[in-house]
């Protein structure tokens, strides 16, 4: 929502808004960009509005402020479908040619990285991306005076219980990515089939003359491409890939590899952040940019530029007694198993301690088998509780207290701390020094224990 307000706002609306009483990572976004969302709902806020945006959280539909707002004849749009009205031009007048990165997990970075790529070389791109900060872009949104219209497309509901329509399915790019595919919100699919059929339902939306950007790495990804008659172009370490990776190495916040397309070699490319994962991010990135016709060299410069975004391996600090603190937003057991795998590999003589904050209830059920063994990695683990979703009923068939007993059956140091301020308060008393790295993890507000950290 932040990213659209900012756009509309640089667009010339006016634009208001509200929400909880809670500190979010784009409250300071939002603050630079001279929005000050009101606090709470009310059916008061709506004087002199000529349009409604609306999440599927607070009651959705049945917000107090969009029952009011539809009484009153004002169009009500979901984030989704507001997306979908950016990108195509309605709300501006103009039309864009798209680039929707869909998958599930990397479409932030990889997002992030494409409009990074653009802008550097002077397209200045409107985009939006679901995140905080992000460096090199200085913001997560922005209308931009080029062409292109960068954004991420995310396979959730466009409104949990009355429109369960993806949301990606309301944008109609140029240039559509999937990163991959994997079961992430059994609250939404019932089956791999029916997710598999909501992406390539994406793929089909990429306008007929588009392309199709996916990685042949990933099993349901390929999949989809072979159900998918348009114009496809494949990226991945497959040697079968149209654009494939080699001799990939990674550093702290340092990652080298190799790039060829079939044959071709296009050489040596460098990223200012590390990961294996991020390599493979870069490469979509490549593919895409290439076919927006920016040339390798100026791809290569404006990659370089690009310094992660907020929430992804973000170093945050360190600790009074010299343990790095970092805070990532993995959520599902694959994002999980490979930030932690980055770690230990650009670290490998540091004891690794992750805090785990699961998030909702029925991702946690769903996965918990995999939950269990996605932490290998780390010297010592803690869980804290379950961060719920807004649209979900509590489950008491499933805590952080009993994931937290399952993984210690096979694994050393595993704790279970019910609040973030217990962890915090155990944390100081550990005085973890130099040789320790402390990762805080989840889509929750796991981070604010990272800021506690360094600043107690």
């Amino acid at each position: 929502m932040t990213p659209l307000a900012i756009i509309a706002k640089e667009a010339g609306f006016k634009v208001s808004g509200c929400d909880l009483d809670e500190e979010f990572i784009t409250d300071v976004l939002l603050k630079r960009a001279g929005i000050k969302p009101l606090v709470g709902f009310s059916k008061d806020h709506l004087s002199a509005c000529d349009l409604v945006i609306t999440t599927g959280a607070h009651g959705g539909f049945e917000n107090m402020e969009v029952i009011e707002a539809k009484s009153l004849g004002i169009p009500v749009w979901t984030q989704g479908q507001a997306v979908g009205k950016f990108m195509s031009g309605e709300l501006f007048k103009d039309s864009f040619e798209g680039i929707s990165v869909s998958g599930s997990h990397g479409k932030t970075t990889t997002t992030a990285m494409i409009a990074t790529v653009l802008k550097e070389n002077k397209q200045d791109p409107t985009f939006l991306i679901g995140t905080g900060d992000i460096p090199s872009l200085g913001s997560s949104g922005h209308f931009g005076k080029g062409q292109y219209f960068v954004a991420e497309a995310d396979e959730y509901a466009t409104e949990p219980k009355y429109d369960k329509t993806p949301k990606f399915l309301w944008q109609h790019p140029q240039i559509g990515v999937i990163t991959n595919i994997e079961f992430d919100h059994p609250d939404l699919y019932s089956s791999m089939d029916q997710l598999r059929q909501a992406f390539l339902n994406f793929a089909k939306n990429i306008k007929p003359e588009g392309t199709l950007v996916a990685c042949a790495d990933d099993l349901e990804t390929v999949k989809v491409i072979k159900q998918y008659s348009g114009k496809v172009i494949t990226y991945g370490f497959s040697k079968s890939a149209d654009f494939n990776l080699q001799r990939v190495n990674t550093a702290p916040e340092k990652t080298f590899f190799w790039v060829h397309a079939k044959d071709t070699l296009l050489g040596e490319f460098s990223l200012n952040i590390a990961g294996d994962y991020n390599a493979l991010n870069a490469l979509a990135t490549i593919v895409a940019c290439l076919e927006l016709g920016v040339s390798i060299e100026n791809i290569k410069r404006g990659l370089l530029s690009f310094r992660g975004t907020k929430r992804r391996s973000e170093f945050v600090g360190k600790t009074a007694s010299g343990a790095l603190v970092y805070d990532d937003y993995a959520h599902h057991p694959t994002e999980i198993k490979n930030t932690l795998a980055t770690f230990r590999k650009i670290y490998p003589n540091k004891k690794i301690v992750c805090i785990f904050q699961p998030h909702t209830y029925s991702r946690t059920k769903s996965l918990f088998e995999q939950f269990i063994s996605s932490f290998s990695a780390v010297s010592s683990l803690i869980l804290v509780d379950i961060f719920p979703s807004l649209r979900e009923i509590a489950d008491n068939t499933v805590s952080s207290k009993l994931l937290a007993d399952n993984i210690s059956e096979i694994q050393k140091e595993v704790i279970y701390i019910s609040k973030l301020s217990d962890v915090v308060k155990y944390l100081d008393q550990k005085s973890f020094e130099d040789n320790y790295i402390i990762i805080t993890m989840g889509a929750g507000d796991v981070y604010k224990i990272g800021k506690e950290l360094i600043n107690g």
